[in-house]
Order: C-alpha cells, then sequence, then structure tokens
C-alpha cells in the first residue's frame, strides 16, 4: 500500500513552538484498522504530531490526508478524528451511560441503535453495572474507559491516544492496554498511539515508529524496531547498552552481556550497583569510557560487589551510528505493504 492509498497519509510535516522547530519534515502513512505506535522521549515532537493531525494546531510546512483528502481548511469537528489524552475530560455531569451517547445523541442517532453502541461499549470495555455513575465515582482506569468509549461511539475514522496510561497504576495499564486494542478493532478504527513507554509501545503496535527531535527515525514491524536499532540514541532509548570499540559503537542488549569475575579478555567494567529485580539480577556498571551500562542475569549473582571490577563479553551486538553523525534514511515511510 503507498502512502497515496492509506487511510492517513502526513507528508513531509514541520511545525514550530515560536522560532523553536517541533516537528522536521516526518513523512508516515497509516492503513485501515492500523495501530500504529510512535515511541519517543518527552519532548520529541509526539503530541505535537497528534495535534497537527487533529486540526488543533497548524504545520508550518507539510499536507496531512484522511481518505486522500486534505485536512488543511477541515475544522476539528469535521475530521472525523478522535482524539484521547493522557487525563480524561469526561463531563462531570453526566453518567457515565451520557457520556458514551453523546456523540450519537449529536448524530441524531435512533434510540435503539444508540442503546446497541453504548451497550455494546459497555461490554468490550467492562464497564457493566457502571451506567449510572458519574466521573467522580470512578477510578482513573474506569475513566479511560469510559473516555475511549465516548471516543468509539463517535465512530471516527482515526483514533488518537496521547500517553493514555501514563497516570494508570502500574497493575492496571496491561489490562487497559489488552482492552483498549480489542474495543478499536473490534469497531475496526485505526489508531496512533504516542508513549515513551517502550515495553507498551513494542507490546501493541502493529508498526512502531521511533521519534527523537522531531523526527522520525525509523518506521516498521515491532521486533525489527527493536532487533536493529540504526543509531546510539534509539539503542539507548530501546534499553540498549553501548560499547565503543575499534570498529565503533555496538549497542548490546543487556540480557547478552555476560560478566565474568577473572576473564582475562573482554571489556573492563566497575560495579556501581547490583541487585534482583524479581527473578532477575540487574548490575550497573561504568566503562573506562565513563558509559554506563547494565547486565541481566537469571537468578543471583555471586561474587559481584560495588566497586568491584569484572570483565564484560557478549555474542551478539548490533553496529549503530554514532550520535550527532546523519542517517541516509527513508523520507517517506508508508504504509504497510508499502
Amino acid at each position: 500500500m503507498s502512502s497515496s492509498e492509506a487511510l492517513l497519509s502526513v507528508e513531509r510535516v514541520s511545525a514550530a513552538w515560536g522560532a523553536t522547530p517541533a516537528l522536521r519534515s516526518v513523512s508516515l502513512g497509516v492503513g485501515e484498522r492500523e495501530y500504529l505506535v510512535l515511541l519517543g522521549p518527552n519532548g520529541s515532537g509526539k503530541t505535537t504530531l497528534l495535534r497537527c493531525i487533529a486540526g488543533l494546531e497548524r504545520p508550518t510546512e507539510g499536507v496531512i490526508r484522511l481518505a486522500g483528502e486534505d485536512l488543511a481548511d477541515r475544522p476539528v469537528h469535521r475530521r472525523g478524528i478522535g482524539l484521547m489524552f493522557q487525563e480524561p475530560a469526561l463531563f462531570a455531569h453526566r453518567s457515565v451511560y451520557e457520556n458514551i451517547a453523546y456523540a450519537p445523541l449529536l448524530q441524531r442517532q435512533p434510540r435503539a441503535a444508540l442503546d446497541e453502541t453504548v451497550g455494546r461499549l459497555v461490554d468490550l470495555l467492562e464497564l457493566r453495572g457502571f451506567e449510572d455513575r458519574r466521573p467522580e465515582a470512578l477510578s482513573g482506569g474506569e475513566r479511560q474507559r469510559v473516555a475511549l468509549a465516548r471516543t468509539l461511539a463517535a465512530r471516527p475514522r482515526l483514533v488518537l491516544l496521547d500517553e493514555p496510561f501514563a497516570s494508570i497504576d502500574a497493575e492496571l495499564k496491561q489490562e487497559l492496554r489488552t482492552d483498549f486494542r480489542r474495543a478499536l478493532a473490534a469497531f475496526g478504527i485505526a489508531a496512533i498511539h504516542v508513549t515513551h513507554d517502550r515495553e507498551e509501545g513494542l507490546f501493541l503496535a502493529d508498526r512502531l515508529g521511533l521519534l527523537f527531535d522531531g523526527e522520525l527515525e525509523t518506521v516498521g514491524a515491532p521486533r525489527d524496531v527493536f532487533e536493529h536499532p540504526r543509531t546510539e540514541r534509539s539503542a539507548r532509548f530501546l534499553g540498549y547498552d553501548i560499547f565503543r570499540r575499534g570498529s565503533g559503537p555496538e549497542a548490546v542488549d543487556p540480557q547478552d552481556l555476560r560478566l565474568d569475575l577473572g576473564a582475562a579478555d573482554g571489556i573492563g567494567l566497575t560495579v556501581e550497583a547490583v541487585g534482583p529485580v524479581g527473578r532477575e539480577s540487574v548490575v550497573v556498571l561504568r566503562t573506562d569510557d565513563g558509559d554506563r551500562v547494565e547486565a541481566r542475569t537469571a537468578g543471583p549473582v555471586d561474587g559481584i560487589v560495588p566497586g568491584g571490577r569484572v570483565r564484560g563479553r557478549w555474542e551478539r551486538s548490533v553496529p549503530v551510528t554514532p550520535e550527532g553523525r546523519s542517517l541516509d534514511r527513508p523520507k517517506n515511510p508508508k504504509a504497510p505493504g508499502s
């Protein structure tokens, strides 16, 4: 599928906050029913991109098309795009049912169709029994479920999710991720989900993009993006260690780093901290060049203590582009099948 055939096509979009660039010639496509996750640190331009797509901000350059139509002059409420933020903006004076039914009522849906839509969403998002409650009587996770249900009830072509689980307790996140993904699939609605949580992005995405400093570095299948980082910054963000040798920097998964107290070969490392994380042990180390790295091993580690010296070795690594060098990357990452 080419970008022109995608449901959403973002073509060389740039944006700025005053004189400060926020997006730099970003291009991407989103296919029908696709769940695209954009992963990047805070301040990378993720929210700005969503606001441009939704019509809340105007790009300084570039074109955004939905189903082939240029959205430049189309107002927010007529774009067919739903937008969910980190904090659910529910109507405090309305019940759960009334919040979900808000858009169908504006669309003058018949009562039977409205009840069917609300009932289906209540079941999909596990809100049965909450229909008469007001938002103040709900937990944070329940409010997010209602916010998504209200968004989907409007039947948008595309939903934009801006860090929807950032304020949710850790033990509830996995359940919410699964339920959100299932609800969007059930309604056949495409989504762009932005987050700085790499586990969340890798788990949810059909395709995953990495956004840094307003630039889209890569887009691809989640496993491919994770296993083949292209630059130091993407490797670090994905949780890799960086080691510098004569051939250039190498990215090493912390689970592939082997530590040895008595070995003569390998890279010399100083232990800074060590401790258990569930069934794993995490060892925080410093290279002689001053880089911080981490090793993860199954079970306890013996003889490795803070201040001690160890040797590090690995069998698998990925060569990465040093920071500061330009990339020879595609200018227009496309939708699946391109």
